[in-house]
């Protein structure tokens, strides 16, 4: 009797690179086609400063996208996190052209040459486990919520447009307390770290690193045993959260308030009426 039919895993690629694109028009029509060829689904970025997104597909049609994209203008050192799921983790293909690949209305900004030192996860270690570095969560709230490393100062944003008004404040108190500490910050994938370490060296702090590749590297490279990660971390795909190895977390989606909670605890949805019985 023949083995049942096993699909092939979808391999899926996280990626952004901040790089001076002149025409990002021309590069995402081009992208559009290739993406059609390939059979890829997911969701691409561009803008003037680069290029940002995540798709999936076959082994070799992501191997044959993530080479294309690499002979894009400054993007031959373009950071990527590979991932596999058992299913498509999105409905369709986009390709899009926006003013910024990652929001934070902030200005002119320039994170290709601003942003902070990046750090590998060993370094991030002993960076972090100085009871002297102010670490910084630059994610969301609702992310925040899922994990996070150990000490690490939430902002409570919404929104990534909502740091710079968060740090601004924090800054202002730094100042008044007569201190220029040495800042760490994190985020997903690095993009949003790259970026918000860029906006408070203009803002006049130096010594500002950043987790070179973000949580996912961290969580692929760095020992279960020796991490400092708790917790698990929220992902912008059907996965929802992914543990050490990228594995599958324990997290799901409430569908009426679309915030993430564990599948094996009671959700307390902000949208639910208790006074209405289900």
């Amino acid at each position: 009797m023949p083995a049942p039919f096993t699909p092939a895993p979808f391999t899926i690629a996280a990626l952004y690179r901040f790089a001076a694109f002149a025409d990002p028009d021309q590069l995402a029509q081009q992208l559009r086609v290739l993406c059609g060829e390939l059979k890829t689904c997911g969701t691409l970025i561009l803008a003037k400063e680069g290029i940002n997104g995540t798709v999936a597909g076959s082994e070799d049609a992501i191997a044959a996208l993530i080479a294309h994209i690499r002979t894009l203008p400054g993007c031959a050192e373009l950071d990527v996190k590979y991932a596999t799921g058992a299913e498509a983790p999105f409905a369709r293909m986009k390709v899009k052209v926006k003013r910024e690949i990652v929001t934070l209305d902030a200005g002119e900004l320039d994170p290709a040459s601003q942003a902070g030192h990046h750090l590998d996860p060993e370094a991030w270690n002993a960076l972090i486990a100085d009871p002297d570095t102010i670490v910084i969560d630059t994610r969301n709230a609702y992310e925040v919520s899922v994990g996070s490393f150990d000490g690490a100062i939430d902002p409570g944003t919404r929104s990534f447009r909502d740091f710079p008004a968060w740090f601004d404040g924090f800054a202002e108190k730094l100042r008044d307390e007569g201190r220029t500490p040495r800042i760490a910050m994190f985020c997903t994938g690095g993009i949003r770290c790259e970026k918000s370490t860029a906006l408070i060296r203009a803002r006049g702090f130096d010594d500002v690193y950043h987790l070179r590749g973000g949580i996912l590297r961290y969580l692929e490279e760095m020992p279960e045993s020796q991490s400092r990660w708790q917790g698990e971390c929220y992902v912008f795909d059907e996965r929802v959260a992914v543990g050490h190895g990228l594995k599958a977390g324990s997290h799901g989606l409430c569908r009426a308030c679309g915030l993430p909670h564990r599948l094996d605890e009671d959700h307390a949805c902000p949208r639910r009426n208790p006074t209405i019985s289900p």
